[in-house]
């Protein structure tokens, strides 16, 4: 299974949901001819059809007749901020155990009898985990579309009766050999959970990394992984997305032959409360000697409005302007002026409840002074309160644009469009949000650029984690402040 307990994480900040209820497949909306020193972008629409079923499945049609595929998407609205102090970890161990078999197919069964049909295993078939929630794809030939069905509703409707020790205790393994792979053997592996835990205050569901710890992992029984499904793997704490070549009154058909007969799950107990103060109130900076690192690496990140917040938009655009491309300011600084570092980056997490973070970035050269690379970072993110110039917004806006976009090609599999329904309907209750992404994009100024940077960017607002080769440790500049726990 592909595990976006990270990786997704580049581009949530970009992405949302899609159309008010329509039979139509997706249409363009023609870019202007009009010569004008500034045309307007392409609108895009995803139109869908909305449906639910008693037990409280919410379903969704998207049909596009190009193609010959149809896509499969369930979202569950369970993440790792779902999960309790000593049992972490729980959200993603279960986008591995939903792939060891259920009543009907065989451990190992899922993944081959879609590729028979004419699947693809990672693209096109897979699972995803993050803080937020957890989803499930297929995409296959139009005329296999009640086979996916099928597989996604056998499990949600009977996993637990193949839930047993030795399969538990086996994918437990599983997700501790990725957590070593991942983030313990690998150069800079720890700094998302060390800026987590920086960022997001002990009690606070984001405050953890979501693939949990060892010692969660281990602890970890069978009675408590069979009540953690039995709670959120239910089709009243789901959506069903499904798009691509169909007639929709024949989909309909299939999915209240497969899914309807599900149970309602219980009421799914409420999150804690997510509200955070804009700012963390004080610095934190630490150093972290790392034997796998080759050269060092800083991470800087910052608290940012939520991916909820009428001013979301302007997070990724700022980020994009600073850090991504050969153009921005980082990579003229730090890479081509400077010569301190081989990389650099940034990004925001997209997270959607009480704040999200925007991410900086920059992996040094071999031998570089570690306290050199963090103050020319520093002096490079430090440089955006005094502005953001209009040429740099425009860049970042249509990197937006096309990353997006670029998605929508897609029918399936992860950021496709089916995905992205799912998302809007997930996360923000809206499955139209799809369709108003890039609006919101368009209308960020550079003042509003600006006044989010001057706000945001501020030291008192700020992680730093310095990464240094372990027997580098001493040159970083002084001793860390604010350590992280």
């Amino acid at each position: 299974m592909r595990s976006i307990w990270l990786a997704s994480a580049l581009l949530l900040g970009a992405h949302v949901g899609a159309a008010q209820q329509s039979t139509s497949a997706e249409s363009r909306t023609p870019e202007s001819r009009q010569l004008t020193a500034q045309p307007s972008a392409p609108a895009v629409r995803i139109d869908y059809i909305e449906d639910s079923l008693p037990n409280g499945l919410r379903v969704l049609y998207h049909v596009d007749h190009s193609t010959p595929v149809a896509a499969v998407d369930i979202w569950y609205n369970v993440g790792s901020k779902h999960e309790v102090t000593g049992r972490t970890g729980f959200a993603h161990l279960f986008e591995h155990m939903m792939f060891k078999g259920s009543r009907n197919v065989a451990d190992g069964q899922h993944f081959s009898l879609l590729e028979a049909a004419g699947g693809r295993a990672g693209p096109d078939i897979n699972g995803t985990t993050w803080t937020d929630r957890t989803n499930y794809f297929e995409q296959v030939p139009s005329n296999q579309l009640e086979l996916a069905l099928w597989v996604e509703a056998d499990r949600m409707g009977t996993l637990l009766e193949t839930v047993d020790q030795k399969k538990l205790d086996n994918q437990r393994d599983v997700v501790k050999n990725e957590r070593r792979q991942s983030v313990d053997n690998q150069p800079y592996g720890t700094w998302f959970e060390n800026m987590f835990a920086a960022a997001f205050p002990p009690a606070h569901p984001y405050h953890h990394p979501v693939i949990g710890s060892m010692a969660d992992l281990s602890a970890a029984t069978l009675d408590d992984v069979k009540q953690f499904f039995r709670t959120y793997y239910t089709p009243n704490n789901a959506v069903l997305v499904v798009a691509g070549d169909f007639d929709v009154d024949n989909a309909r058909q299939l999915v209240r032959k497969h899914f309807a007969a599900i149970p309602r799950g219980p009421a799914v107990p409420p999150l804690p409360n997510m509200a955070l103060p804009p700012l963390l109130g004080s610095g934190q900076r630490r150093v972290v000697p790392d034997s796998n690192a080759p050269a060092p690496a800083v991470y800087v990140a910052f608290r940012a409005p939520s991916a909820r917040d009428s001013n979301w938009a302007a997070v990724p655009l700022l980020t994009s302007a600073l850090a991504n491309g050969k153009a921005g300011r980082m990579y003229n600084t730090l890479v081509r002026d400077r010569q301190l570092a081989t990389n650099v980056f940034g990004f925001n997490l997209g997270l959607v409840d009480g704040a999200d973070v925007m991410v900086f970035a920059a992996i040094g050269r071999p031998g570089v002074d570690p306290s050199a690379l963090e103050r020319t970072l520093l002096a490079v993110i430090d440089s955006a309160r005094a502005g953001v110039s209009q040429v740099e917004l425009d860049r970042a806006r249509a990197g937006a644009r096309f990353r997006f976009v670029d998605g929508l090609q897609r029918t399936g599999g992860f950021d496709g469009r089916a995905d992205l329904l799912a998302q809007g309907a997930t996360l923000f209750h809206d499955p139209n949000r799809v369709n108003t992404v890039l609006p919101h994009f368009d209308a960020v100024t550079v003042a509003q650029i600006g006044a989010l940077a001057a706000d945001r960017l501020v030291p008192n607002n700020r992680v730093t984690l310095v990464y240094v080769p372990a027997k580098d440790a001493g040159k970083t500049g002084g001793q860390p402040t604010g350590v992280v726990p």
